[in-house]
C-alpha cells in the first residue's frame, strides 16, 4: 500500500510512532470498561464518576499544550518517549487507588501524557514518510487507536473478573516495555525529518502564539479546532450513548448491542484506510466534503433502523464516515502549518478538540431527559454540517493547491 524504502532506524521509529498510539487507546478505554466497578468499590455517585473523564480529558488539554511546544523546541523523539512513559506510569499506578482524588490525580496525570503523544507521534510520522503519502499513513495511525480499544474491551473481559479493576490498570505499564525498546534499538538522532529544513521561519523558537500569528492563520486554526470538535463530540456521542439508545428503542439486549459496537468499530478501521487513501489522491477538500455530507445524512437515518440487521449494517456505515474522517486530520494539520509549530498545532488541535467535544455525551443526556433519540440524531447530524462549513472557510485545500502544500505562512 505505501511501498515505502526506510532504513531500519527510519522504519522503527515509524513502527514505534504507529503502535503507541493504540497503546494510550488502550490505557483511556481501561476506564470505560471499569467505571461500574469504580462506582461501587469507591461508593462514588453519577456526577463523581463523570468527573474521571472529565479530568482526562483537562490532563490531555494540558499535555497537548507543553508537550506540543516542547517537540518543537526539542528532540521530538526524546519527548515522545517521555510522553509515553508518563501515561503508562500513572495509570499502572492507578493500581494503588484508595481514595477518589488519588484516582482523579492518577487520571489527570495519565492524561497529559496521552495528549501529548498524539501531537509529537505525528510529527515524528511527517518527518519520515514523504508528504503525499502521509494521509495512509495518518489512516493507519488511526487504526492503531481502534486496535488499542478492542484489546482493551478483551482484556476487560478476561482478566478484570479475576484481577479486580484495580488489576486490569497495572497492564497499563505495558507501553513501558515498548519504550525500552525504542531506547534500545533506536538511534534518535538518525531518525529523518524531511521538513526541517523548509524556510527561515523554522528557526523561530515555537509559541502557542504562532498558531494565531496572522489573520489567516487565526481563522484556519480555529476552523480546524471546529472540525475536531465536531469530531471528537460525534465519535463519543456514538460509542457512548447510541449502544443505549439502541437497546430502548430495539428492546435488544446488551450482548446484541455489544455486536453493533463491533460492527462500527470494523467500519470505523475501513473508512480510516479509505479516507488517508483518498485524502492523498484528492486532496481535504473533496474527500472532506464526502465524509461530512454523508455523516451528517447517514447519522439522521440511523434513527430508523428498525431490526438488529439494520442497525448492525447501519452501524458499520455510520462508523465508516464518522470515524474515517479522523485520519485525515494529522495529514491535513501537518501539511497546513510549518515546521517550527508541526507538533503544537497537532496536539492543541486535536486537545481542544477532545477537551469540548467531550461535553457531547453531556448534552445528549440533557437531550435524551427533554425530548427522545431522534432530536439526538438531528443534533449529531447537524453537528457535521457545522464541520462541513468551518472545512470551507480554510484555504488551500483543493487538490491542486494541496498536493504542492508545504505549509501556510
Amino acid at each position: 500500500m505505501l511501498n515505502l524504502s526506510l532504513d531500519k532506524t527510519n522504519r522503527r521509529a515509524l513502527i514505534s510512532a504507529i503502535v503507541a498510539s493504540g497503546t494510550d487507546d488502550l490505557n483511556v478505554m481501561f476506564l470505560s470498561f471499569s467505571m461500574s466497578s469504580i462506582m461501587a468499590d469507591l461508593a462514588i455517585n453519577g456526577a463523581q464518576a463523570g468527573w474521571i473523564a472529565t479530568i482526562t480529558n483537562l490532563g490531555m488539554l494540558l499535555g497537548g499544550l507543553v508537550f506540543g511546544v516542547l517537540a518543537d523546541r526539542y528532540p521530538k523523539f526524546k519527548v515522545f518517549k517521555w510522553t509515553i512513559v508518563i501515561f503508562a506510569l500513572a495509570t499502572g499506578m492507578i493500581y494503588l487507588t484508595s481514595s477518589l482524588p488519588y484516582l482523579y490525580l492518577m487520571r489527570f496525570i495519565a492524561g497529559i501524557g496521552v495528549g501529548g503523544e498524539y501531537g509529537v507521534a505525528i510529527a515524528i510520522m511527517a518527518g519520515i514518510v514523504p508528504k503525499e503519502k502521509m494521509g495512509r499513513i495518518s489512516s493507519l495511525n488511526g487504526i492503531a487507536g481502534q486496535i488499542g480499544s478492542i484489546t482493551s474491551a478483551l482484556l476487560a473481559g478476561w482478566l478484570a473478573p479475576s484481577l479486580g479493576w484495580r488489576g486490569l490498570f497495572l497492564f497499563g505499564l505495558a507501553p513501558l516495555l515498548l519504550v525500552l525498546w525504542m531506547q534500545l534499538a533506536i538511534d534518535d538522532h538518525a531518525i529523518s525529518d524531511h521538513a526541517s529544513h523548509q524556510s527561515d521561519e523554522d528557526t523561530e523558537i515555537a509559541h502557542l502564539s504562532h498558531l494565531f500569528k496572522t489573520k489567516a492563520l487565526t481563522k484556519q486554526t480555529l476552523a480546524l479546532m471546529v472540525m475536531t470538535t465536531v469530531q471528537i463530540a460525534g465519535y463519543f456521542g456514538m460509542m457512548n450513548w447510541l449502544p443505549t439508545i439502541i437497546q430502548t428503542s430495539l428492546g435488544i439486549s446488551v450482548k446484541d448491542s455489544s455486536l453493533w459496537m463491533v460492527t462500527t468499530i470494523l467500519g470505523m478501521c475501513l473508512g480510516m484506510l479509505v479516507f488517508g487513501q483518498l485524502l492523498d489522491r484528492f486532496g481535504p477538500r473533496l474527500i472532506y466534503t464526502v465524509f461530512l455530507l454523508a455523516s451528517a445524512v447517514c447519522v439522521f437515518l440511523f434513527q430508523f433502523a428498525n431490526s438488529q440487521l439494520a442497525m448492525v449494517l447501519g452501524g458499520a456505515i455510520v462508523g465508516f464516515f464518522v470515524n474515517g474522517m479522523f485520519a485525515g486530520y494529522g495529514a491535513m494539520i501537518t501539511r497546513l502549518y510549518p515546521h517550527h509549530i508541526r507538533s503544537t498545532a497537532n496536539n492543541v488541535i486535536l486537545n481542544v478538540g477532545r477537551a469540548v467535544g467531550g461535553f457531547s455525551s453531556v448534552i445528549i443526556g440533557m437531550i435524551l431527559d427533554a425530548s427522545n433519540p431522534s432530536t439526538v440524531m438531528i443534533f449529531l447530524a447537524s453537528l457535521y454540517l457545522i464541520s462541513f462549513l468551518a472545512m470551507l472557510s480554510i484555504k488551500h485545500l483543493k487538490a491542486e493547491h494541496y498536493q504542492t502544500l508545504s505549509h501556510q505562512d
